[in-house]
């Protein structure tokens, strides 16, 4: 599978995951280095470097603009440090500020991430997250729903009664705020989680929102070729141990035409191109566009989608409900 990257023009590379910013500017430099050299990287790939707030110098951002690195992703997640130490975040509101400013003087493409739906979080702290990220002037903004997932620290917490649960009725009336508001700022709502002032779209994320083929590397990474999807192991030292007995340590699933389908339906929807019954029939039958066209119409006639010839969208009203929509027109 590895093979079918090597022809590819490398388009995007997205150092995420952990906390790439802490590498050693050289240890970064070298990799750059290696997929340069082992790689077809066209001249305007966008190189992206996820970052924490409390990570960020203006002698580090100086660094990565000189060794290739054109866009941050930095996790701010609230401007209140309520929030922040609820989320047990290392960095404060002041530094969240401070790395802001820092970064877009020296990068202008910059997205942020904002977590709304907390318990700390009131509406009025969360308009005023919002504003203050406008009112930096941030070209692109991912903001997501707190979840609690199985097993974590934060869910052993909440169990405990030692944190408060998460109040899905506050999440939907977030949302829906954030909508208006980044609509009325100017941006586009291009994705369910993400905005961005025109030209500033992630060109690495909707790689990935078309199923386009993406290559991981290292511990835990993902790799996806059209038909096949590998991970990496997770454990760094058995992933090093492979590497060096020269063994690939990744499993492998082959995906079958309606598990295809099925992703296309799920993460089309979740974008501003829609679903294109036009596609779907091409690439699957026309009898599956027609049953899919026909389980929309449902949601067609309640407002939580529209429709633009053979292109099926969510509303807004459609964008809170989004995969329990996606889930009844699956195959």
């Amino acid at each position: 599978m590895r093979n079918d990257y090597l022809i590819e023009p490398v388009e995007t590379i997205y150092f995420g995951g952990g906390t790439p910013s802490l590498l050693a500017m050289e240890e970064a430099r070298r990799l750059l280095d290696a997929i340069h050299s082992n790689f077809n990287v066209t001249s305007d790939a966008e190189v992206t470097l996820e970052a924490n707030p409390d990570d960020i110098t203006g002698a580090k951002l100086s660094e990565w603009r000189s060794i290739g690195i054109n866009r941050l992703s930095i996790g701010v997640q609230s401007f209140f440090d309520e929030d922040l130490q609820w989320m047990n975040r290392a960095h404060d509101a002041s530094q969240a500020v401070i790395s802001l400013k820092e970064s877009l003087a020296h990068f202008n493409n910059i997205t942020i991430d904002l977590i709304y739906g907390t318990p700390t979080l009131t509406d009025e702290n969360w308009q005023s997250n919002v504003d203050k990220a406008i009112g930096l002037g941030i070209p692109h903004l991912s903001c997501y729903a707190l979840t609690v997932e199985p097993r974590t620290a934060l869910d052993t917490l909440v169990r405990q009664k030692k944190k408060e649960p998460v109040d899905p009725d506050k999440q939907a009336r977030h949302f829906e705020s954030l909508m208006r508001w980044m609509k009325a700022a100017g941006y586009e709502h291009y994705e369910i989680s993400n905005f961005a002032k025109p030209g500033f779209r992630s060109r690495h994320n909707s790689s990935y929102w078309k199923g386009h083929p993406y290559l991981g590397l290292g511990p835990s990474a993902h790799s996806f070729n059209g038909r096949e999807r590998e991970w990496n192991i997770s454990n760094n030292a058995l992933y090093l141990d492979s590497i060096a007995g020269d063994i690939l340590p990744a499993e492998k699933e082959v995906l079958t035409g309606i598990q295809q389908l099925n992703e296309y339906i799920m993460i089309s929807l979740r974008t501003a191109e829609g679903l294109s019954l036009e596609y779907i029939a091409g690439r699957w039958g026309a009898d599956v566009a027609g049953g899919i066209k026909k389980d929309a119409a449902i949601f067609l006639r309640e407002g939580t989608m529209t429709a633009s010839g053979d292109i099926l969208y969510l509303a807004d009203a459609g964008k809170l409900l989004a995969d329990g929509i996606a889930a009844r027109l699956f195959r």
